[in-house]
């Protein structure tokens, strides 16, 4: 609606978490390089935790289109973690392709089982993805915690990982699950953006949807400011934000957005100023403390700017940028 007006050849701000609109953050670029690391090095468990709308969705969408890339590769992403045990390895066993009409749970777990070991023998990955993890159940995490348990004598057949809110993580530290959180190989946690993250942020879409760079920023300096203040750096919220506020300018045949629109629109969505959320930045963290990744073992595969960027649709031009 607004495209035409702000010369733009997309919406900046879409909600849909579209791997072609990535801004690698610094602490997103760390996220996503641990998780394919993982999968790539066989490492097993993986868990990833952040906020609601810090962007863990899309940080996955990013991390499939780099594992469809890959021929050796096969997945299965679940989006909906409130299934019983059953249930759940039946949705799983479907989505890698096998057959699961009709089968109990001990016919599931043969099927699964078989199909790790001739893959693994042919030297192929096999990743298993959940999303909202921290609406699963404890039975079902402890029936995660047993696939864990398929390998060879030197690596994981399966790789799991877990993708969900910080609930996740106070499940995993629960003295009931105490085994599951023994096999976890690498944790990494999502948090909001900085001041001058979110300033680059917003920028980086603007750029990526087509805005001139050498024009006037669609945002003034008090507006950014705003967007800040209420969004907290989260960036689903940053987006509502900006998409709403673009949307209010073109209305008033505005050509940008002042801080009073910011306010408008924050106040529509009863964006209250809440208390700061204390959430640090992504972290590597091994079974047995911080784990060093060497840099000869992520330059295949994960070099945090243009390698990854690349791939994942980014030009290059603006994956060389400064870290934000």
């Amino acid at each position: 609606m607004y495209k035409a007006y702000f010369h733009l050849n997309r919406n900046p701000f879409e909600l849909t978490p579209d791997p072609n609109c990535f801004v690698p953050t610094k602490r997103h670029d760390e996220a996503l390089a641990s998780l394919y690391y993982g999968v790539r090095r066989h490492k097993g468990l993986v868990v990833v935790t952040g906020e609601v709308g810090t962007g863990k969705t899309l940080l996955l969408r990013c991390l499939l289109r780099l594992l469809e890339q890959s021929k050796d590769v096969a997945y299965a992403y679940l989006f909906n973690s409130t299934l019983s045990p059953t249930e759940f390895l039946q949705y799983a066993v479907s989505d890698f392709g096998l057959d699961a009409s009709g089968k109990n749970k001990c016919e599931l777990l043969t099927e699964l089982s078989k199909f790790l070991v001739t893959r693994g023998g042919r030297q192929l990955t096999t990743v298993l993805i959940v999303d909202e993890a921290h609406q699963l159940s404890t039975e079902t995490l402890e029936e995660i915690r047993l696939l864990s348990n398929l390998e060879t004598t030197t690596e994981k057949l399966l790789q799991i990982m877990l993708v969900g809110q910080p609930e996740l993580d106070e499940k995993l530290d629960s003295v009931g699950l105490r085994q599951l959180k023994q096999r976890i190989a690498l944790r990494t946690q999502l948090g909001p953006l900085s001041v001058e993250e979110t300033k680059s942020y917003i920028e980086k879409r603007l750029r990526i949807a087509g805005a001139d760079p050498a024009a006037n920023s669609l945002f003034s300096p008090y507006a950014l400011a705003k967007i800040q203040r209420y969004s907290q750096g989260l960036p689903r919220l940053i987006n509502t934000l900006c998409e709403n506020a673009l949307i209010t300018a073109y209305a008033r045949r505005l050509t940008n957005v002042t801080a009073e629109i910011i306010e408008e629109v924050a106040k529509d969505f009863r964006l209250d100023l809440p208390n700061s959320v204390a959430v640090s930045g992504a972290k590597l963290r091994g079974k047995d403390g911080p784990e060093e990744i060497p840099a000869r073992e992520l330059d295949p595969y994960t070099s945090f700017r243009t390698p990854v960027a690349s791939v994942i649709g980014l030009d290059a031009s603006a994956a060389e940028e400064e870290e934000l």
